[in-house]
């Protein structure tokens, strides 16, 4: 009898571990939570929504523009710019400026210093008393002439030498005037070892290349001034994107050491010429807005807006990439206390500021709402 006792509760003990384990799993059911991802279905009670944050965003019709991408700089007209340089050699005499400084139109900026000023005052001032005698000469020989009391050839010769004389005074009486040196101060004996030279136009001295006692020559530039009141951009546009573009067209630009913002500006000619080695075109855009924080030459990066068109879209917060592809979270149904969310794969077209073009696609309706915020934090647990 022990054998047959000994296996009735071998068997006994197994029945009731099975039953415990049942009651185990059952257990277990009804204590997990409702929120959970099932077949692309993501549940969120509304306790988890409103305390992360969560919101919804409508699949709605937006317009959108298509860019054209372009880079190139700030800069000013040539007109705007002067290189500041000398018309004879000298040594810096005077220099009292800073890169940055402010100047206008006829302001001193720097003088030279050279023994070879006085000889050119000099020779002016002979060639002027010299003048003197040859036009008395020359009107003397001419009445000798008409009276038929002088040879023609006396009278010739007497006609060219002064009206050589007179041609080299008053190259002379011009040079000395590109140099700011006062003719009329010279005719009465005051010479100068020294010239000035003033600011072409009103601007800003962007760069000074001298020192005072330096040596420069005529071809030297002493220092930069720009004027930065018709500040605009130059643009490299390739030539296949030139049929797009227009004058007139909104461009929106960014500096890239300016983070998080944009500017704009509007297409003011474009060129009619390709740079054969770059294939690209030269645009010519102006701001919209004066802004005295840019420095020209600035490196910006543009896009020209050319056609619009409208299409639906989605807030771009909505979008959350996977594996190199966009999805989305559309809201199915909003009872019970939750939300249910079926997470869908989608192709997006265009991209403004803040929404996405949504390509075709027959689950959006007009009706439909996306979750924008908390999407990444949703998918990302998925």
């Amino acid at each position: 009898m022990k054998p047959i006792c000994y296996c009735l509760i071998y068997f006994l003990s197994l029945l009731i571990l099975s039953a415990c384990g049942d009651s185990v799993e059952t257990s277990a059911d009804a204590d997990s939570p409702q929120d959970g991802v099932q077949n692309n279905e993501i549940v969120v009670s509304k306790a988890q929504f409103e305390s992360s944050g969560m919101t919804l965003g409508k699949i709605q019709m937006t317009t959108f523009a298509d860019r054209v991408q372009a880079n190139g700089h700030l800069d000013v007209p040539p007109q705007n710019l002067a290189e500041v340089s000398a018309f004879v050699e000298g040594y810096i005499h005077q220099i009292d400026l800073l890169v940055g400084d402010p100047v206008k139109k006829g302001q001193f900026l720097v003088s030279l210093i050279n023994p070879a000023y006085l000889q050119l005052q000099q020779d002016y001032l002979e060639i002027k008393e010299q003048l003197t005698f040859l036009k008395a000469d020359y009107e003397r020989q001419k009445t000798l002439s008409e009276e038929k009391i002088a040879s023609q050839k006396n009278f010739l010769k007497a006609q060219s030498d002064y009206k050589s004389a007179s041609a080299r005074l008053q190259g002379m009486r011009k040079k000395l005037e590109l140099l700011n040196i006062n003719p009329s101060r010279v005719e009465n004996g005051d010479f100068t070892s020294t010239i000035n030279i003033y600011a072409p136009i009103t601007g800003n001295i962007t760069v000074i290349n001298s020192s005072l006692g330096s040596f420069v020559s005529p071809s030297d530039i002493i220092l930069e001034i720009i004027n930065k009141d018709h500040e605009h951009l130059e643009l490299m546009v390739f030539e296949q994107d030139i049929i797009k573009l227009r004058e007139g067209q909104a461009i929106e630009f960014r500096i890239p050491n300016v983070q998080g913002q944009s500017f704009q500006a509007e297409i003011h000619r474009v060129g009619q010429s390709i740079d054969p080695e770059k294939r690209t075109v030269t645009v010519h855009a102006d701001l919209a807005e004066e802004h005295p924080e840019f420095v020209t030459g600035m490196y910006v990066e543009a896009q020209i807006l050319t056609d619009t068109v409208s299409a639906l879209a989605i807030p771009s917060e909505a979008v959350v990439e996977q594996d190199g592809q966009p999805y989305v979270l559309v809201l199915q149904n909003q009872q019970g206390g939750q939300y249910t969310f079926h997470k869908l794969k989608v192709k997006t077209g265009r991209k403004n500021a803040d929404r996405i073009e949504l390509l075709k696609n027959p689950e959006f309706t007009a009706d439909s709402q996306v979750l924008v915020k908390g999407a990444f934090s949703l998918m990302g647990e998925n």
